[in-house]
């Protein structure tokens, strides 16, 4: 969403009003989860995007109107039924809630905006919550925002003590992977929290064909590279083209040059067990959310059983996904690579890992629909 933001500061330096729709909940099967983003300037154009069709059409049509007649934040909902599916070609089947909120030059959004954009390109982490809901009569409305720094400081107000105290305790929790969370409060009130940090960042330990293959998978789905290694030819440009950082030097010594956050997600695959070793023991002294350690079974209880003679604490071993990679059956560094990122993916998405095939029950219930009634003509229009 870093376009997003970085549009909203243009428009606002400018003092132009626009409106900024978030994709703040969803359940059920949707074409855009929580997070996505679509500005609307004033003069009708707009950036981002809430997953395209007559949905998003319309919630361009509702920001323009806002723009024109004025008025102030609200919440709207959409459920994706078969005949509002059927219209955009979409299968789903489940609701989206858009926060539609009114920017103006008088807002703080300016300010916020502009420390998004600074957490994305590596400044301090940040977040931002929104109030969504609110009942008849509260102090609190809806699309009142404040700021949430990393060390809990604060910028706007909420309107209410225990509720700011509340969010900025979620917040700080959120902005280690930049993630984002909806909150239903007890007294009615609702709020999205978005947080904002670094993009994640891979930290390849050796740069050998397996670690060669992981590299375009990883820059394909956002990830920043920094590669190490002990040889110049195994951790240069010319190898690995999609890496931001490539650095040669002793594998001890390695992370204290590379800036390693808590949205790092470490790869340790050097070409031997001692060289291993030494790198998982630095992984440990960092601040990344993530270590894995490529290798077999028998080769990781070695490393770990070293670990622990050189001082780590037992508890701290959990840490490390070693074997690292799901189990898919793959043998060839690609195949490997495939693994891995799936791992990493999903650890840092909080993906199950699991099949997703459709369960026999739903299939059998599908089945049973089918027989019971004819086709709809656009099904049977699309099968001709």
């Amino acid at each position: 969403m870093e376009s997003v933001f970085k549009a909203a500061v243009e428009e606002l330096d400018e003092n132009k009003p626009m409106v900024v729709a978030t994709v703040v909940r969803t359940s059920g099967s949707t074409p855009q989860k929580s997070g996505a983003k679509l500005l609307v300037r004033q003069d009708g154009s707009g950036v981002g995007t809430l997953g395209g069709g007559c949905v998003e059409g319309d919630i361009w049509f509702a920001a323009q109107e806002l723009l024109k007649r004025g008025g102030d934040a609200e919440l709207r909902d959409y459920e994706l039924n078969e005949d509002l599916a059927a219209q955009d070609g979409l299968v789903c089947g489940g609701t989206m809630y858009f926060l539609i909120d009114p920017i103006r030059d008088s807002d703080p959004y300016r300010d916020f905006a502009a420390q998004a954009v600074e957490a994305y390109a590596g400044g301090p982490p940040m977040a931002i919550v929104n109030v969504t809901d609110a009942p008849a009569g509260s102090k609190v409305k809806v699309g009142t925002k404040m700021l949430v720094r990393e060390n809990g400081d604060t910028q706007g107000s909420l309107g209410d003590k225990v509720l700011e105290a509340m969010t900025t305790a979620k917040a700080r929790d959120l902005m280690a992977m930049g993630k984002n969370d909806y909150l239903r409060l007890d007294d009615g009130i609702e709020c999205y929290i978005e947080a904002y940090t670094t993009p994640p960042t891979l930290v390849l330990i050796g740069g050998g064909h397996v670690s060669k293959a992981i590299a375009p998978i990883a820059k394909s789905v956002g990830f920043r590279i920094f590669v190490f290694d002990d040889r110049e030819q195994f951790s240069n440009p010319e190898r690995f083209p999609e890496a931001d950082i490539t650095l040669v030097g002793d594998y001890r010594d390695g992370f204290d040059k590379l800036p390693v956050n808590t949205n790092s997600f470490v790869v340790v695959a050097s070409r031997g067990h001692q060289f291993d070793d030494a790198a998982v023991s630095g992984a440990l002294r960092t601040p990344a959310s993530y270590i894995g350690l490529l290798g077999s079974k028998r080769k990781t209880i070695l490393i770990f059983e070293e670990l622990i003679r050189n001082g780590f604490d037992p508890e701290e071993l959990r840490r490390i996904n070693a074997p690292i990679g799901l189990d898919i059956g793959g043998r060839t560094p690609e195949e490997i690579a495939i693994s891995v990122m799936s791992e990493i993916i999903a650890f840092r998405l909080g993906g199950t890992g699991g099949s997703m095939k459709l369960q026999e029950r739903l299939l059998d219930k599908a089945i049973e629909r089918a027989t019971r009634s004819p086709a709809p003509e656009h099904a049977m229009a699309a099968g001709s």
